[in-house]
C-alpha cells in the first residue's frame, strides 16, 4: 500500500481515520474523548469477560479514561487507557497505584490475553465460530 500525504479534512466520514490517534490531532478535526474510545473498547471484549465497563468515580478527559474489567478467572483490574494504549494501573475498581509500573498494551486484545487464559479461550472460540459461519456462507 502506497503511503500519500492527505488533509483529514478532506476524508469522508466513514474512513474509520478519526478512530485513528495519527489523524486526531488535527487542527478543524474533533479530538474524541477518551470515554468514547473506552465505551468502544468495552463494546469490544465484553462478551469474554465477567464484567467490564468505563470507571464512573475516576476522572475521563481528552487524554485518558479508566475502565473496570473483571475476568472470568474473577480477578479484577482497573484499565487506563491513553493515547499510549491501555496498562493496568490497580489490582480492584476504581483505584489507581502510582507505585505500579505495568507495560503499555496496543490492544485491549493483547492486554487481557495477558492477564486472562479464560479470556483466552472464549475470544478464540468465538473467532472460531465466525470463521466456520464465513465458511458456510461461502459454500452456499
Amino acid at each position: 500500500r502506497m503511503e500519500t500525504d492527505c488533509n483529514p479534512m478532506e476524508l469522508p466520514n466513514n474512513t474509520g481515520f478519526e478512530e485513528d490517534s495519527d489523524f486526531r490531532d488535527f487542527e478543524g478535526t474533533d479530538v474524541k474523548d477518551m470515554r468514547l474510545e473506552a465505551e468502544a473498547v468495552v463494546n469490544d471484549v465484553l462478551f469474554a469477560v465477567s464484567n467490564m465497563f468505563v470507571s464512573k468515580t475516576l476522572p475521563c478527559a481528552e487524554d485518558v479514561a479508566y475502565i473496570n474489567v473483571e475476568t472470568r478467572e474473577r480477578n479484577r483490574y482497573c484499565l487506563e487507557l491513553t493515547e499510549a494504549g491501555l496498562r493496568v494501573v490497580a489490582y480492584d475498581f476504581d483505584q489507581t497505584d502510582d507505585r505500579l509500573q505495568t507495560p503499555y498494551h496496543e490492544t485491549v486484545y493483547s492486554l487481557l490475553d495477558s492477564l486472562s487464559p479464560a479470556y483466552r479461550e472464549v475470544f478464540g472460540n468465538a473467532l472460531l465460530q465466525r470463521l466456520e459461519a464465513l465458511k458456510k456462507e461461502s459454500q452456499s
